[in-house]
């Protein structure tokens, strides 16, 4: 018995001795409670976009024009020349209405470019979604403030200031709905 437990408290020993391998489960840096905003040039911000757009112009025009010219019988070496007189009279009525919505819902991930001396952070994002033979370019820019941006790391639309949001689109769909070089040309003429 003296020998089993001078084996076994050599062999703790044994075992106390060697190194240990074990990874620790605290992160320096990381916090459970540390503010995850944006704040420095490279960081990462999602700005759900969330815009609806509702324009109507409507226009009506009408002009009346009356002329009356008269020129006399020429005289001396004029004469010639035979009196006679134009009159004109224009009218015109137009009526015009233009009505346009559009809505664009989307997410899109933004690197913070430059942080201003405010504090205010510049924020620019590209997104190409591509589908059959369309491609649709999404191109985001604006001013954002941190303590706009919510704890999951996002901020909507409607608090991004100076926002430039520009949607192309490029494929088929778009060269149907583009109307052909001869009637571009006839509409920059008249």
């Amino acid at each position: 018995m003296k020998r089993f437990s001078l084996l076994s408290s050599l062999a703790v020993l044994f075992l106390l001795a060697l190194p240990a391998w074990g990874q620790s489960l605290w992160q320096d840096g990381a916090s459970l409670y540390a503010d995850q905003r944006p704040r420095r040039v490279g960081d990462i911000v999602t700005v759900v976009v969330n815009e609806r757009t509702n324009t109507k112009d409507e226009a009506k025009t009408d002009v009346t024009k009356d002329s009356n010219h008269q020129v006399d019988d020429g005289t001396g070496i004029l004469d010639f020349i035979r009196g006679f007189g134009t009159s004109s009279t224009s009218d015109m009525e137009a009526d015009a209405s233009t009505e346009r919505t559009h809505r664009l819902q989307t997410q899109i991930t933004c690197l913070v470019t430059e942080v201003l001396p405010t504090g205010n952070l510049v924020i620019e994002g590209v997104r190409d979604i591509r589908t059959n033979t369309e491609t649709l370019k999404l191109h985001l820019r604006g001013v954002i403030r941190p303590q706009d941006v919510t704890p999951d790391n996002t901020i909507g639309s409607d608090n991004v200031a100076n926002a430039e949001l520009f949607v192309e689109g490029k494929g088929t769909l778009s060269r149907v709905q583009r109307p052909g070089l001869l009637t571009q040309l006839l509409q920059a003429i008249f």
